[in-house]
């Protein structure tokens, strides 16, 4: 008898009754190297033996003998916390690219997954990565790389859809427990994966479309209350306004469904009581995460650019 499908959630992932997922995006992994057309070093870390966290590192190679101390920027990863990982070569290149622009450390988080390891377990690992780059703050950490090149007093988080979703979420959870060791610059919100029960003004009213979100986010977390769910709708979170993030940069693109949530993101943190200063930015004419499916094109290059400077200006 042919195992029935709990979630058709093509063309990304099905899961089926049996507990079996078969994922259709995102399967494509590189292993670290030194890129020559960047210069950029990388290399695989598994965090601590008792956590099952790991994170790709990347340095400009030329700053590996420089004693130059260089801002980190910390990645998690998008995939409707189902499929992609830090591992891809996806985030590999944009990852090399944009530690080469910037002049910066990166540590890529690979977080457990979706429906294996269900919500709240990559925000849990995202923490502990977050926990573990601050551990270097003494100088006596587990990774030489950031004990040597690091500069903690500047660190930048950033994600792209659910990785933006995550940073969010640390955030709230920065806002109730201190995080020692590392001072928080700024954080960056790419096309932000947040959702709603109701339609925002403007945003899709199409069921089929918006159960397909509901069914993605259900998948993710099957014991969550629904969109309306803070982790998913910031907006019915009355934890809001002590977000722990200072300064935001929030991306959004012109025929992303999401754009709207992106929007009201931003907006109800300024009205929310939130002493931060947030700013947000739309790629004209461009769909969710075309930066990372299409990095060559003109408006990838003036994202990549955006984001650069909103991590050097405070440098």
């Amino acid at each position: 008898m042919e195992t029935e499908v709990l979630y058709d959630l093509s063309p990304f992932v099905k899961i089926y009754n049996d507990g079996r997922v078969e994922r259709l995006w995102g399967t494509e992994t590189v292993p670290p190297s030194l890129d020559e057309k960047t210069g950029v070093q990388s290399k695989d870390v598994t965090l601590s033996s008792d956590s099952a966290v790991s994170a790709r590192l990347y340095i400009p190679e030329a700053a590996i003998d420089s004693p130059q101390k260089l801002p980190v920027l910390v990645y998690y990863h998008g995939g409707c916390f189902i499929f992609e990982t830090a591992w891809s070569p996806t985030y590999h290149n944009y990852l090399n690219a944009i530690v080469a622009e910037a002049n910066i450390i990166a540590v890529s988080i690979e977080y457990r997954r979706a429906p294996e390891d269900p919500l709240p377990a990559a925000y849990d690992d995202s923490w502990t990565a977050l926990k573990w780059v601050a551990s270097h703050s003494t100088g006596n950490g587990p990774e030489e790389w950031l004990n040597s090149h690091a500069c903690l007093e500047k660190v930048f988080l950033a994600g792209d859809s659910a990785g933006a979703n995550i940073v969010h979420n640390l955030g709230i959870r920065s806002g109730e427990e201190k995080l020692n060791g590392i001072e928080v610059a700024g954080v960056m919100k790419v096309h932000p994966y947040f959702w709603g029960k109701e339609p925002l003004p403007s945003e899709t009213t199409e069921l089929e479309k918006r159960s397909f979100y509901e069914m993605l986010w259900q998948a993710a977390n099957p014991t969550t209350t629904g969109c309306d769910d803070p982790l998913m709708n910031p907006m019915m979170d009355s934890r809001l306004s002590g977000l722990g993030w200072n300064k935001i940069l929030v991306c959004v693109a012109g025929k992303d469904v999401l754009k709207y949530r992106g929007w009201y993101y931003k907006e109800a943190l300024s009205q929310s009581g939130w002493s931060g200063v947030v700013e947000g930015i739309e790629t004209p004419g461009e769909d969710h995460v075309f930066h990372l499916l299409n990095p060559g094109c003109d408006n990838a290059a003036k994202l990549m650019k955006k984001l650069v400077s909103f991590v050097n200006e405070d440098i």
